[in-house]
C-alpha cells in the first residue's frame, strides 16, 4: 500500500540520487507543495537550488518551466500576453511562463520591483490576468524561487514584504560536508545522474493529498500554541511588523502537511517547533535596533523559548 510517508521517502530517494545530504529540504519542499505554498530558497550560486526543482519535477513528473530573472525581463515575460496576428487579424493570447506545475523564478532578486511584483496574484490566487483575461495556472502550482544574500551581490533589488509574506517559506540549503562533497564527485564523474531520474510519484497523486491533508486535526491545545507564537512576533520588542493573519494560515496547513507525510492525522508540538523558523522567520521586520544585532533567525528563536511548549497527550487528545 502506497502511503503517504513512502511517497516521501520515493522522493527523497530520486533527489539524493542527483543531490547528496538534501533529505531535509527535500521534506520542506514536499510540505509547500502539499500546502499550495512557496518556497524562496536562499543561498550562494552552486548549492543545488536549482536541480533540486528540476529533480522534484521529474520525480512528480510535473510541468517545469524556468525564468532567469534580470532587470530587463518584463512582467509580460513573465506572465504573458495579447498580441495580433495579422494573419488571422485577431488577437491572441500567449500565455507566460507561469502556466506550468513547478516555476523555477531563478535569482528573483535580480529583477526589478515592477517583475517581481508581476508574481503577486499568480501565488496568491493560482492565476494571471493578462489585458483583462484571467487565466487560471495547472495544478498543482508551486514557486521555487532562487535568491543570492542580498548582502553580498550587486545589481539586486530586495524583495518587499508584500512579496516575502506569499513565499510560504524560506530555505538555506547550506554547502555539503566533506564526506556528502566526496560522494557527489563519484556520482558526477561518468554522467549527469539527472537524466536517470524517473517519475515516482502522479500528480493526480499529489493532488489527491493536498486534499487530505485538511482532514488532518489540530486540538485546541496546539491551536492555542501557534497562536500564542503569532501573537508573541507582534509583540516583541525586537520586532516592528509580526506574522500576518496569511502567515497563521500558511503555518497551520504546513503543520497538517508535515503530520500528514509522517503518517499522523494529528497536528503535534514537535511539528510547530520544526517548521516555525522555516515558516515564520522571513516575516518579521525588525526594529532597526534589533536588525543590526540580531538575525530574523535568532528573533524568532528568541520568541519561541518565551512560548510555553504544551505536553504532548493534551496535545493529541481533546
Amino acid at each position: 500500500m502506497t502511503t503517504p510517508q513512502n511517497i516521501l521517502k520515493d522522493i527523497k530517494n530520486s533527489v539524493s540520487t542527483v543531490l547528496v545530504g538534501k533529505e531535509d529540504v527535500t521534506e520542506l519542499v514536499v510540505i509547500a507543495l502539499l500546502s499550495n505554498g512557496h518556497v524562496l530558497l536562499e543561498d550562494v550560486p552552486g548549492t543545488g537550488k536549482t536541480m533540486l526543482a528540476k529533480t522534484i519535477a521529474k520525480s512528480i513528473d510535473a510541468k517545469f518551466k524556468r525564468i532567469q530573472f534580470t532587470p530587463d525581463v518584463l512582467p509580460s515575460d513573465v506572465t504573458g500576453i495579447q498580441f495580433f496576428n495579422p494573419k488571422e487579424k485577431e488577437f491572441v493570447m500567449r500565455p507566460g511562463p507561469v502556466m506550468t506545475n513547478i516555476l523555477l523564478a531563478d535569482e528573483i532578486n535580480r529583477a526589478t520591483p515592477r517583475t517581481q511584483s508581476s508574481l503577486l496574484e499568480v501565488m496568491e490566487e493560482g492565476q494571471v490576468t493578462i489585458d483583462g483575461e484571467t487565466v487560471i495556472t495547472p495544478k498543482p502550482f508551486i514557486v521555487l524561487a532562487t535568491q543570492n544574500p542580498v548582502e553580498s551581490q550587486q545589481g539586486t533589488f530586495a524583495l518587499p514584504e508584500a512579496q516575502m509574506d506569499r513565499f510560504l517559506m524560506q530555505i538555506k540549503a547550506g554547502y555539503p560536508t566533506l564526506e556528502e562533497e566526496q560522494q557527489m564527485i563519484k556520482m558526477y564523474k561518468e554522467n549527469h545522474p539527472l537524466e536517470k531520474v524517473s517519475q515516482v510519484v502522479t500528480l493526480d497523486t499529489i493532488e489527491k493529498m493536498q486534499k487530505e491533508i485538511q482532514d488532518v486535526k489540530i486540538t485546541s491545545v496546539v491551536e492555542k500554541y501557534l497562536l500564542s507564537i503569532i501573537r508573541a512576533t507582534r509583540e516583541s520588542e525586537y520586532v516592528d511588523v509580526g506574522v500576518s493573519p496569511r502567515g497563521t494560515i500558511a503555518f497551520m496547513r504546513s503543520l497538517q502537511a508535515r503530520a500528514y507525510i509522517h503518517g499522523r492525522m494529528y497536528v503535534t508540538p514537535e511539528d510547530v517547533k520544526q517548521l516555525a523558523s522555516h515558516i515564520l522567520a522571513h516575516r518579521l521586520v525588525l526594529t532597526i535596533d534589533s536588525a543590526m544585532r540580531n538575525t530574523k533567525e535568532e528573533v524568532l528563536q528568541t520568541i519561541l523559548s518565551n512560548v510555553d511548549v504544551p505536553v504532548e497527550a493534551g496535545a493529541v487528545e481533546e
